[in-house]
């Protein structure tokens, strides 16, 4: 607070918010960055991350690991479940690819079918046609080919 007189047992830089009554900022900063903890065990411990009251405390480092782990194993399960789901696209495409090739060849098997059966067809109608004139069996009751009216053979 502005206008009191400073504590003579609290030197410049010192942490008293963290009970480090004597160590420098700088020098704790270093420390920490190098995370050199079993110098720093008996000055600090997981206690002195918690002053701060009311706000979460800092992750100690086995905490940012354990976090790192699991991230990692994370990604790597994810990494895993990708490739599988890729690889079933794949395999999905190439069957579909597969039964698309044999459905065009079905197909055009049976135009062909179609075709050799009109084929056959026309030729039965010139052979009746040719044995008409000579047929010994009454006209009047036989049906000729013209007269039948199939929906099915009309449409090709």
């Amino acid at each position: 607070m502005p206008g009191q007189i400073p504590d003579p047992a609290l030197a410049a830089g010192s942490l008293p918010g963290l009970g480090l009554v004597g160590i420098s900022a700088t020098t704790l900063a270093n420390q920490l960055k190098l995370a050199d903890y079993h110098q720093l065990g008996s000055m600090l411990s997981p206690l002195h991350f918690l002053g701060r009251l009311g706000k979460r405390p800092l992750l100690i480092k086995t905490e940012m690991d354990e976090d790192e782990d699991r991230r990692k194993r994370r990604r790597e399960k994810n990494k895993v479940a990708a490739a599988r789901c890729r690889n079933k696209k794949k395999e999905r495409t190439d069957f579909l690819q597969r039964e698309s090739e044999r459905l065009e060849m079905v197909n055009s098997e049976l135009k062909a079918q179609i075709e050799e059966l009109r084929h056959e067809r026309q030729q039965l109608m010139v052979m009746l046609n040719l044995h008409r004139p000579t047929c010994i069996v009454r006209t009047d009751s036989v049906k000729t080919p013209e007269d039948e009216a199939n929906p099915l053979l009309e449409q090709f």
